[in-house]
C-alpha cells in the first residue's frame, strides 16, 4: 500500500451535514441538516461532528470570522476520508462534507455555496446543488465538474505539483514556517519521528499538516495523521509510533501536561521549533545544502518551485532504487538492498541503513514492483527527476572542479607568483652575465687598440664618463633626447704612442665616431633589456599590498616608468659595480 487514498471511489461526496458548537465541554454538538438522509456509514454523523470543533470551546469562542480547514479519518483499509469544514464564528456553526477525493479548494468553494442557499433560507437550491453533485458520475479527475446553478469547478490535477498559491496547504506552509523550520521538519519525517503542531488558526492548522505531508512525495506518511485533533482523542499524542498530528493551541497545556518525550513540536503561531533530535545533519550535506540553497530562492516566488526543489531532493536519496531491481529465476523482480547501499558516499550509505528499514520506504518499494509485475513502467513525476538528475550528473565533475578553483583560488595566484619571481631571479642572473660578457669584450678590444697605438688616456677618460654619467629617462609618448657631445681632450695630440705610428686628425675623428655610435647602441640595448625585464616585474608588483619602500618586493601601486627620481642611486651603484667587473 503506498497511497492512502482510495482508488476509483464510487461518488465524489459521502455525506453533507451542519453542526452546531455544544454549550459546554461535555455535550457533543447537535446536527441540524444531513444530505442524504439516509445515510448509516459506520460513522455517523453525530460522531463526526465532535470533529467539527476541535478546540476549547470554553477558550476560543471568538476567531476569525469564516475559516476552513480539514480533519482526516482512516478506515480499517486504511484509506483515508476527508472531512472538509467550513467554521462561522458568528453563528458558531460547522458545515461538513465528507469526501475520499482531496480535493480541498473544490469543497471549500462548494461550502461557500451552500452557505450562500442556507443563509437566505434556499433549501430546495442547496438541496438541488447536493443532488447534483451526489449523482455526479466518476472519474472527474482533471476535468471541468458542470453543476446546475453553478457554473463550473475544476478538479485538480493529481499529476502535477502543487504550486503557490493556487494551492493553499503549501502557501499557508510556506508563509508560516521559515526555512530553517521548514528544513528541521523535512529531516523529521524523513526518519519518521514524532511530530506535533500548534496553531491558533485551524486553516493554517490543517494546511501546513497537509502541506507537510505532501512533502515526501513520492512516498506517503504511513503512521497516525491527524490534521487537527479534537479534544476527546488528546490521548493520541502519547502513542508510542510515529504520527503527525495538528493540535489547536487552546489545547496545548493539556497535551503537554501529559509529559510528552521525544516529540518535535512546532509551533506555527511564533515560527518557533522544539527539536530533541538532529537529523537534519544524517541527510548527506550536498542534498541538504542545495535544497536549502534552492528553497530560499523559490520561498517567495509562485510557481512549482518549491515543491520542485524538495522532489529533487527526494530523486537524490532515493533515485537509486532502480539500480537495485534484480530478475530471479522464476522472472520475478526483486529489490536488493546490498545492491541498493552499493557505489554511495560514506554520508549517503549512512542514511539510506537508516532508510530501508522505514516504513513510507518499504511502502513506496512494494508500490514499484507492483506496477512492475503488471508488465508496466512507473511514469510519474518521480521517475522523470530521476531521468534528469542522471542527464546532468555528468557536468558534476566540471561543477566540482570549478568549485574548487573558486575556493583554492588564493593558493592558485600565490603559486604563480613564487614561479614568477623564480624565473624573473633567474633572467636577471643571466643579463648580468651578459653584461659581464660585453664589458669583458669592450676590454679586450680597449688593449687591442693600445697595441695599435691608441692612446690609453683618452679611452680612461671616455669609459669614466660613461660610468659616471647617470641614464636619460625614457618616457612613454616622447622622443628620447640627444646625448650631449663628446669634447676630445686636449692631451690627445701629446698621447704617449707604442710602435711608432701616428694617426691623421681625419682618420682619428672617424674611428672616435664609430667607437661612440658603437658603445650608445651598446648603453641602449642594455638600458632596453633592463627596462623589458623591470616592466614584466611591474605587471605583477600591482598584484601586491606591500609597502613601496620594501626594494625587491612586490607592492600594490608604482609608476610604469623605467627608472623614477628614486632610482638614481640604485643605477648608479648597479653600473659602477659592472664597471668594476
Amino acid at each position: 500500500m503506498g497511497s492512502r487514498l482510495r482508488k476509483n471511489p464510487e461518488r465524489p461526496f459521502n455525506v453533507f451535514f451542519e453542526a452546531t458548537c455544544p454549550v459546554n465541554k461535555d455535550k457533543d454538538p447537535g446536527v441540524r441538516l444531513q444530505f442524504p438522509e439516509d445515510f448509516g456509514d459506520e460513522e455517523s454523523c453525530q460522531t463526526l461532528s465532535k470533529f467539527c470543533f476541535p478546540y476549547d470551546i470554553q477558550r476560543a469562542r471568538e476567531g476569525v470570522a469564516v475559516q476552513h480547514f480539514t480533519f482526516v479519518l482512516t478506515d480499517l483499509e486504511g484509506c483515508q476520508r476527508f472531512g472538509f469544514c467550513r467554521l462561522t464564528g458568528s453563528t458558531q456553526t460547522c458545515l461538513c462534507i465528507l469526501s475520499h477525493l482531496p480535493w480541498f479548494e473544490v469543497f471549500y468553494k462548494y461550502l461557500n455555496t451552500l452557505a450562500d442557499h442556507i443563509k437566505r433560507e434556499q433549501t430546495n437550491e442547496m438541496k438541488a446543488i447536493l443532488t447534483a453533485l451526489y449523482k455526479e458520475p466518476m472519474p472527474l479527475t482533471a476535468e471541468s465538474i458542470t453543476l446546475q446553478m453553478i457554473p463550473y469547478f475544476v478538479a485538480p490535477d493529481s499529476r502535477s505539483l502543487p504550486s503557490i498559491p493556487e494551492n493553499r496547504n503549501l502557501t499557508e506552509l510556506i508563509v508560516a514556517v521559515d526555512v530553517t523550520n521548514l528544513l528541521q521538519l523535512y529531516a523529521s519525517m524523513l526518519f519518521e519521528r514524532r511530530i506535533l503542531i500548534f496553531a491558533c488558526k485551524l486553516s493554517t492548522l490543517t494546511s501546513c499538516v497537509h502541506a507537510l505531508g505532501a512533502l515526501l512525495y513520492p512516498m506517503h506518511w504511513q503512521h497516525i495523521f491527524i490534521p487537527v485533533l479534537p479534544p476527546h482523542l488528546l490521548d493520541y499524542c502519547c502513542a508510542p509510533m510515529p504520527y503527525l498530528i495538528g493540535v489547536h493551541s487552546s489545547l496545548a497545556e493539556k497535551v503537554r501536561s501529559r509529559g510528552l518525550e521525544e516529540v518535535v513540536v512546532l509551533n506555527v503561531d511564533t515560527n518557533t521549533l522544539e527539536n530533541p533530535f538532529n537529523d537534519l545533519k544524517k541527510i548527506p550535506s550536498d542534498v541538504a545544502s542545495e535544497l536549502k540553497l534552492c528553497l530560499k530562492r523559490q520561498a517567495v516566488s509562485a510557481g512549482c518551485g518549491v515543491s520542485q526543489a524538495f522532489l529533487k531532493a527526494q530523486s537524490a536519496l532515493f533515485g537509486g532504487y532502480k539500480d537495485a531491481l534484480q530478475n530471479q529465476k522464476g522472472g520475478e523482480i526483486c529489490f536488493n538492498k546490498d545492491l541498493f547501499l552499493e557505489h554511495k558516499s560514506p554520508s549517503m550509505r549512512q542514511f539510506l541503513q537508516s532508510a530501508i528499514h522505514l516504513q513510507f520506504f518499504k511502502q513506496f518499494i512494494d508500490g514499484r514492483l507492483d506496477i512492475l509485475k503488471t508488465g508496466k513502467v512507473p511514469g510519474d513525476l518521480f521517475e522523470e527527476e530521476i531521468l534528469n538528475c542522471e542527464t546532468t550528473g555528468k557536468n558534476k565533475s566540471y561543477q566540482q572542479l570549478v568549485g574548487n578553483l573558486k575556493k583554492g583560488g588564493g593558493a592558485l595566484i600565490l603559486n604563480m607568483k613564487s614561479k614568477t619571481n623564480i624565473r624573473m631571479n633567474n633572467f636577471c642572473v643571466f643579463q648580468t652575465k651578459g653584461i659581464k660578457s660585453r664589458l669583458k669584450n669592450k676590454a679586450l678590444n680597449e688593449t687591442h687598440a693600445i697595441q695599435r697605438g691608441e692612446s690609453v688616456s683618452y679611452h680612461c677618460a671616455q669609459s669614466d664618463c660613461l660610468q659616471n654619467r647617470l641614464p636619460i629617462t625614457r618616457h612613454y609618448g616622447m622622443p628620447r633626447p640627444r646625448r650631449p657631445g663628446h669634447q676630445l681632450s686636449g692631451t690627445r695630440g701629446k698621447s704617449t704612442t707604442t710602435g711608432g705610428d701616428t694617426w691623421n686628425s681625419e682618420t682619428s675623428e672617424q674611428v672616435v665616431k664609430l667607437e661612440k655610435d658603437k658603445e650608445q647602441e651598446e648603453e641602449e640595448s642594455m638600458l632596453c633589456d633592463l627596462e623589458e625585464m623591470d616592466l614584466l616585474g611591474e605587471i605583477f608588483d600591482t598584484l601586491s599590498t606591500r609597502s613601496s619602500l620594501d626594494r625587491g618586493l612586490l607592492y600594490g601601486t608604482r609608476s610604469l616608468d623605467l627608472f623614477g627620481p628614486d632610482s638614481d642611486d640604485y643605477i648608479t651603484k648597479i653600473f659602477a659595480n659592472l664597471g668594476s667587473l
